[in-house]
């Protein structure tokens, strides 16, 4: 049976950083084999000290396997700090201020301080009622071929309320027996064949201009007012497709110069030929007086005022219109 000798171990115990962390653990144990106790001399080590004697190689390699192995035990890296708080108890994340409508409209919510910054201002709309209405498009129209009809209706008429006179006239002698039955024949075919130049004229006026311009009375002062642009004849015609089940009571016009601002006009009578390129029908209106000097040829927009009972809604001022240019 064999015997070990007899030796005695220190195992001390210190303390140092582990990982480069602040938190203190006690070092890994250092094992020394000393002399038999004969020969030992212990230091002052200024630390706790365990002397174990008398014990086998082998369990001695053992206590120092369970020592190392409680040590990093104990040295191990803190506990992980506790999850974060769930996304509920977090701060909430502002609304959104744009918002899909169900028709993938875009709406967009300001509040009040962003209105006052973006220099937006916020009124409330008031309450109107307008004529029902129709657009149209036109121009302003050259008179000089009507003012040549007018001239030639003018002389027609003359000539026939002379020669009118000049029959009547002849038939008074001739029932007295003082004038010839050719004279009066004569001054009775003057009477009708004036008569007819009148009526020839007058129709030429018609077909070309309307009846509401061919019936018109003093039809030389009309012409004189629309030569001097104190007033304007405008049509406006419908686009193709376009009707209207009764006839306008007036209309108001824009031009190009000055779209703001409408002008109103008066209806006249319908159109007596169909514009060339809309296709639709046609009606003359009246702008007396025309402070806005339209002049002939002048392009027009309108809305034809129909009959009918007015539509209510709200009135919304033009500052608060935004045009956006559309290009092809």
């Amino acid at each position: 049976m064999k015997t070990y000798g007899r030796l005695q171990f220190t195992i001390r115990f210190g303390v140092a950083p582990l990982g480069g962390q602040s938190s203190e653990c006690p070092e890994a144990p250092e094992v020394e084999a000393v002399k038999p106790e004969r020969f030992r001399r212990t230091p002052d080590l200024g630390m706790e000290s365990c002397v174990f004697n008398r014990i086998p190689l082998p369990c001695v390699a053992v206590m120092i396997l369970v020592a190392i192995t409680a040590l990093l035990a104990g040295c191990s890296k803190p506990d992980q700090p506790a999850a974060a708080a769930p996304a509920s108890e977090k701060a909430a994340e502002p609304e959104s201020r744009i918002k899909h409508g169900k028709n993938g409209e875009t709406i967009i919510t300001l509040d009040e301080a962003i209105q006052k910054v973006m220099g937006l201002q916020v009124s409330p709309l008031s309450g109107a009622q307008v004529s029902q209405e129709v657009k149209g498009y036109g121009h302003v129209l050259d008179v000089s071929l009507l003012s040549g009809l007018v001239a030639d209706l003018t002389t027609a008429q003359a000539a026939s309320d002379a020669s009118q006179a000049e029959f009547k006239r002849l038939k008074t002698l001739a029932a007295q027996n003082n004038a010839s039955d050719r004279a009066l024949q004569t001054a009775e075919a003057a009477a009708v064949r004036d008569q007819a130049q009148v009526e020839s004229t007058r129709l030429k006026v018609l077909a070309n201009w309307g009846g509401a311009i061919a019936t018109r009375e003093n039809l030389p002062a009309f012409i004189h007012s629309l030569s001097s642009l104190t007033s304007a004849l405008v049509e406006l015609d419908l686009p193709a497709g376009d009707s209207v089940d009764a006839t306008p009571t007036g209309a108001q016009l824009l031009s190009l110069a000055n779209t703001a601002k409408p002008i109103p006009a008066q209806f006249l009578g319908p159109a007596p030929m169909v514009d060339a390129q809309l296709q639709g029908r046609g009606f003359l209106f009246l702008v007396d007086p025309n402070p806005s000097l339209l002049a002939p040829g002048a392009a027009i927009s309108g809305f034809l005022t129909l009959r009918g009972e007015a539509l209510s809604g709200v009135s919304v001022p033009r500052e608060a219109i935004i045009n956006r240019l559309v290009r092809p």
